[in-house]
């Protein structure tokens, strides 16, 4: 099959996420077939990806790059769009000149199908007999009244319960007019069922190189070191580490006043940056490569309380052979067994108390950090979930 993967973000590895789903994704599919890609021009992406993997020689067939909208006030943007009763949300996805390269590539050759990394753009024009099949990495809608319920500062949630009511009807009647919409588990797949229940909607989970994400279950890792992993400039895990970091972070340096705590992710936000002030924090900024601060830490922390689809952070600590503490969201959708692969909390002290508990434990460090191995070898593999995807094609065709 001929196949355009359209996506407003280019896929990278290294960078978790979004990119790193449709990264893996789009090497699922170019084995098989003859691929294309549509993305966004960010030229330090695209160096890190013909080094470190050769993704673009993989999809020899066409790239076409669109150049990076130029940053604006981001409120200046949201007001502006507010008073228009447009989304915000969707803007920022809607990258200019997409439609026109779109009928430049479609009018110079046949595809038989078209993917659109997200149902939030998804509105493009296409020619009548090409498929659409929607990668749907979370439910937007719902992500946004999630956080419009956590939200306690009032505008911020007046805003997102606006943006929620905004986005729910165009990302519903884009997956309604989709071949099949892929999610990233069976929660999301039953919760789209119920609006769409004539539409093909398949689990085509997150998963995780496990060739490369390796740990030794014998390291032990620096004493006290506590990992949070994910892209800083994101909400959900600018929340989660100011709840960690106000909620937790005194009671654990209480009980292990020697407890380090590393915040690794690209694009810190200025709030999440001045968390470095307090005793025992250190945020990174974007590093090369996950690896090695996986390796240093005794503890990986999710203390999500807003979120969508599944997390990598999740897969990439277990593929690592780390203990994990999670709240009930954070391991959403993950096939993971309390107590087993991971330790669950919900309430600040119970969340805290079990990261001293681990760091205080090497047997259940290492028990957890072997089962949560064995379960993302058995059931996530990048390659596992690939033929998964393969599979849906096989399906629409």
């Amino acid at each position: 099959m001929r196949i355009l993967v359209v996506t407003p973000c280019f896929p990278a590895p290294s960078s978790g996420g979004a990119r790193a789903r449709t990264y893996y994704l789009l090497k699922t599919l170019a084995r098989k077939h003859r691929v294309s890609l549509l993305g966004v021009d960010d030229r330090a992406k695209i160096g890190e990806v013909q080094y470190d993997t050769g993704l673009l020689k993989d999809l020899t067939y066409t790239i076409q790059l669109l150049p990076q909208p130029k940053a604006s006030s981001r409120r200046l943007q949201q007001l502006m769009k507010m008073l228009q009763g447009r989304s915000n949300t969707i803007a920022e996805l809607t990258i200019g000149g997409t439609q026109d390269a779109l009928d430049t590539l479609l009018s110079r050759d046949r595809y038989d199908v078209v993917v659109f990394d997200s149902a939030l753009i998804a509105g493009y024009r296409l020619p009548e007999n090409v498929k659409v099949i929607i990668n749907q990495h979370n439910i937007e809608h719902e992500l946004l009244y999630r956080t419009y319920l956590s939200e306690t500062r009032w505008l911020r949630k007046w805003y997102n319960w606006w943006e929620s009511w905004l986005v729910k009807p165009i990302e519903i009647e884009h997956c309604q007019r989709a071949e099949a919409v892929l999610v990233t588990s069976e929660r999301e797949r039953l919760v789209l069922k119920s609006m769409l229940q004539r539409s093909v909607i398949e689990v085509v989970p997150n998963g995780v190189d496990i060739e490369a994400f390796q740990g030794n279950s014998s390291e032990q890792g620096i004493e006290g070191r506590i990992i949070f992993t994910g892209s800083m400039s994101y909400y959900p895990n600018i929340h989660a580490v100011h709840f960690f970091a106000q909620k937790c972070w005194p009671y654990i340096r209480a009980q292990i006043p020697e407890a380090t705590w590393h915040i690794v992710g690209r694009q810190p936000s200025p709030e999440v940056m001045k968390l470095a002030e307090l005793p025992g924090i250190t945020v990174t900024g974007q590093v090369s490569d996950m690896r090695p601060y996986f390796t240093e830490a005794m503890v990986a922390i999710v203390p999500l309380h807003i979120g969508g689809g599944t997390r990598l952070k999740i897969l990439e600590a277990l593929a690592m052979r780390k203990a994990v503490v999670s709240t009930s969201l954070g391991c959403e959708g993950l096939s993971v067994v309390p107590g087993k692969h991971l330790l669950l909390a919900d309430q600040p002290e119970a969340f805290a108390q079990a990261v001293v508990e681990l760091i205080r434990s090497p047997q259940t460090r290492k028990a957890l950090g072997d089962a949560g191995r064995s379960l993302v070898e058995a059931e996530y593999s990048w390659e596992r979930c690939g033929d998964q995807l393969l599979h849906v094609l096989e399906l629409i065709q």
